[in-house]
C-alpha cells in the first residue's frame, strides 16, 4: 500500500513538471506569432504606400488588414483589443504610429510583457525593452 502511494506521488510529481514545460513552450510559440504577424504586416505596410496617391504610409494603422493581424498578435501576446482611430492605434499593450513617411508597430512578448516585438517602414524588426512613444515611427529609440 506505501509503494502504491510513493508511485502515485512521484507520477504526481512528474506530470506537474511536464504541465510547466508545456506552459513555457506554449508562451514561446505565441511570441513566434506575434512575431510572424508583425513580419506580415510590413508586406502590407508597403501595399498600402504604394496604393496612396500620392505615395504615403499615413493609414497604414487604419488599414483593415493591418488592424487584423495587429489583433491577431494582440491576441496571441495574451489579452487586450487594439483600436485605431486616426493614423495611430494604442492600447496598454500595443502601440502603431504612422505618418505620411514613416510606420512602427510594437507588441509585448508573451513571455516578457516588459519586451516588445517591433517592425518598422526601415526594415527593422527587433525586439526591444523600449515602448514607441508618442508618433515614434522607429523601433527602439
Amino acid at each position: 500500500m506505501i509503494e502504491l502511494l510513493v508511485v502515485i506521488a512521484i507520477i504526481g510529481i512528474l506530470s506537474s513538471v511536464v504541465l510547466a514545460s508545456l506552459n513555457t513552450a506554449r508562451a514561446k510559440s505565441a511570441d513566434a506569432s506575434i512575431k510572424a504577424s508583425l513580419n506580415n504586416m510590413r508586406a502590407q505596410a508597403e501595399n498600402v504606400y504604394d496604393s496612396a496617391t500620392p505615395n504615403s504610409y499615413a493609414t497604414v494603422c487604419t488599414d483593415a488588414t493591418v488592424v487584423n493581424a495587429l489583433q491577431a498578435a494582440r491576441t496571441a501576446s495574451g489579452s487586450g483589443v487594439i483600436t485605431s482611430t486616426g493614423t495611430a492605434a494604442t492600447t496598454a499593450a500595443g502601440t502603431c504610429h504612422s505618418d505620411a513617411n514613416a510606420w512602427a508597430i510594437a507588441i509585448p512578448l508573451k513571455t516578457n510583457s516588459s519586451l516588445f516585438a517591433c517592425v518598422d517602414s526601415s526594415g527593422q524588426s527587433t525586439t526591444t525593452s523600449v515602448a514607441l512613444g508618442a508618433a515614434q515611427n522607429v523601433c527602439g529609440r
